[in-house]
């Protein structure tokens, strides 16, 4: 799929000097930068999907039992 993207004079230029180094074309270093924003933004949703528990060193059923065990 082609989309077009506007980028400034020296963000094309970087891409360029960068693509002359890695012998890559410019498009693959954005698919590459975007796939990598991507997979970032994934790790981070995912982190944040077990809340402030997951940095808790108590195993989660011990937590569980101990807490129906008061009841």
């Amino acid at each position: 799929m082609r989309t077009l993207v506007d980028l400034g004079d020296t963000q094309v230029q970087a891409l360029d000097e960068l693509a002359v180094k890695d012998k890559r074309s410019r498009a693959a270093l954005i698919r590459q930068a975007i796939d990598d924003f991507l997979a970032k933004r994934r790790s981070h949703q995912e982190a944040d999907a077990f809340g402030l528990w997951g940095k808790r060193k108590v195993d989660g059923v011990a937590y569980q039992e101990k807490a129906r065990g008061e009841w």
